[in-house]
């Protein structure tokens, strides 16, 4: 007998055996997981590139980059705040003097997170916010995004004493922010997250501005 004979005499014998359809399972499942970890390792690195660029796009937003002679993302340091928890801040700095910080901040609305990212001067000032991701209706809490509406612009020039503490609110609570109709929820998230994020600028002001900070850095 040949050794084609024989390996389908065996071929046979395995596919009449109880175990057969365990075996074939076995070989399924182990095919499947060999192309999903084939597949991670071909877009992992686009994820990530994307990501990276994504994230350069996002802080240009916030933070001028006639304002920086170096790389933010690369200046990256982890503050740990009492309040806000580890919070990664970029850093800019041009000729060796820190001119702006950014980090992000959620916040919670109709729909869930708010992710919004803000730029700060070194005198506690608001460059510009952008909100990164949510969950909010369409047509309707969206108008947070730059891209629906430029109620998101508002933002920059303010600062903790601009408006005053009351003035940190939507005008439906007595504040400055205009609401949008029918969806009030999510604007007052916004507008809360941005005054946390002033306020814990203000509490770490000394340590963000140092421009070689002894903080640990990821």
């Amino acid at each position: 007998m040949s050794d084609i004979d024989t390996s389908a005499a065996w071929a046979r014998r395995l596919l009449r055996s109880p175990a057969a359809p365990g075996l074939l399972l076995a070989a399924f499942s182990l095919g499947t997981a060999l192309l999903l970890a084939g597949s991670d390792a071909l877009t992992r690195e686009l994820i990530a590139r994307r990501a990276t660029e994504d994230l350069y796009a996002s802080l240009a937003q916030v933070v001028p980059p006639a304002l920086h002679d170096n790389d933010p993302t690369a200046d990256r340091r982890v503050l740990r705040d009492a309040d806000e928890g580890e919070v990664p801040v970029y850093i800019a700095m041009r000729e060796g003097r820190v001119t702006a910080v950014a980090f992000g901040l959620t916040g919670y609305g109709y729909g869930g997170a708010i992710r919004v990212l803000m730029g700060i001067a070194p005198d506690g000032t608001l460059l510009g916010a952008r909100v990164l991701s949510h969950a909010e209706t369409p047509g309707l809490g969206d108008k947070i995004e730059a891209a629906k509406s430029d109620w998101i612009e508002g933002f920059a020039g303010r600062s903790l004493t601009d408006p005053p503490p009351a003035g940190w609110k939507v005008k439906k609570d007595g504040g400055v922010f205009d609401q949008f109709s029918g969806a009030t929820i999510t604007p007052r998230a916004v507008v809360a997250t941005v005054q946390r994020g002033l306020a814990l600028f203000e509490r770490n002001r000394a340590a963000l501005l140092v421009p070689h900070a002894t903080e640990e850095r990821d």
